[in-house]
């Protein structure tokens, strides 16, 4: 499996097709700079819309302080323009968000729970969609800028191990339809530090269950059905589990979705944005970690999204037919019929129907 994290090393065991010895990122990847915080890309780009919004010359020169030490990277260079797809609507923004879980206890190459998600902002920006696509997602990956991967059908989580980041771009653009305006980096295990600097944020657990991939010493935690407040690792548990349920990596997905919105609900109504002390240790937990593309401006985009709370925010998974085998692999199969009408909609910023078909 590929690592999304800009230090960890790719799992091979999870990317078919791949040789040991060719297994780490390449084009386009982010640079190996070991940093303290790497944090949800997202959150801190609300956290900072938020800030912005206050109209303060303070909060413009703290954004402005965050941009410029930002970190970089090459997300779109390598891409064939006659490759990529036409941009429809002008108004509307298509962010490509990808992550990963560098601590997953189970990860035996530095990432295991690697996350894509096509976030896409409205026209005005008065509501956005949060499209997950499931990592095993069956796809024509094309063939990578060096000539030597691709070009097949793959796992689209194999696309970033063959070719990085614009590979990776070209992959979720050729099966989507949808031109993918800007790129960033995450790590979800950077919600524990996120979520202490919050105090905690109240989750609704959908069923009890017990996690034995924890933080904790003995690697258990239970969780007990209904509404409750977790602190860090215990949300960070919650996320990442799959192996405890039916339905495995779509239950994760909804975990991670429900733990998206709750830090949202949290730093808006917690009286974060009031206390100076805990908006600078929540924004710090966040800004330090983002990896971007060259011209994507969070400044600019938060003061675009400054009046986008949660309650806009829809969290939704790519159209599938569920999951089987190709060979000895594990797959999750598109509904392409239903996929094709879904990111048409994407499109064409069509929110009504996006939200329709969503269902």
């Amino acid at each position: 499996m590929p690592s999304l994290s800009r230090h960890a090393e790719v799992d091979s065991t999870q990317v078919i097709g791949l040789p040991p010895d060719d297994t780490k990122p390449r084009h386009g990847a982010p640079p190996r700079k070991r940093r303290r915080w790497r944090r949800t890309a997202f959150i801190t780009v609300a956290v900072l819309a938020l800030l912005g919004g206050s109209g303060a010359l303070a909060g413009g020169l703290y954004l402005r302080s965050v941009e410029s030490s930002v970190e970089r990277l090459d997300a779109f260079e390598e891409i064939p323009q006659e490759d990529r797809p036409e941009k429809v609507s002008q108004d509307a923004k298509n962010l490509l968000i990808l992550g990963s879980d560098t601590r997953d206890p189970n990860s035996e190459g530095g990432s295991r729970s690697d996350t894509i998600i096509l976030a896409h902002l409205a026209g005005g920006r008065t509501s956005a969609q949060l499209v997950s696509i499931p990592r095993d997602t069956w796809v024509h990956v094309p063939r990578s800028s060096n000539g030597q991967h691709g070009n097949r059908e793959a796992k689209i989580n194999a696309a970033y191990a063959w070719g990085g980041v614009p590979l990776m771009v070209q992959t979720v653009e050729k099966f989507t339809g949808v031109r993918i305006d800007n790129v960033v980096i995450i790590d979800f295990a950077g919600f524990k530090e996120i979520i202490d600097a919050l105090g905690g944020v109240e989750i609704d657990v959908e069923e009890s269950f017990t996690s034995r991939h924890s933080l904790n010493a003995d690697g258990r935690r239970e969780f007990t059905k209904g509404r409750q407040t977790m602190d860090g690792a215990a949300a960070l548990d919650y996320a990442r589990e799959r192996y405890a349920f039916a339905d495995g990596d779509f239950a994760r997905i909804r975990h991670q979705q429900q733990v998206i919105k709750a830090i949202l609900d949290k730093a808006v109504s917690g009286g974060v944005l009031a206390n100076p002390s805990r908006l600078n240790a929540f924004v710090k937990a966040t800004a330090d970690s983002v990896a971007v593309d060259q011209t994507l401006s969070i400044l600019d985009l938060a003061m675009e999204l400054r009046h986008l709370r949660s309650g806009n925010l829809t969290f939704v998974t790519s159209p599938t037919k569920g999951t089987g085998m190709v060979g000895s692999e594990s797959v999750v199969f598109p509904d392409t019929a239903k996929a094709e009408t879904f990111y048409d909609a994407v499109r064409r910023d069509a929110v009504p129907e996006i939200l329709k078909i969503a269902g």
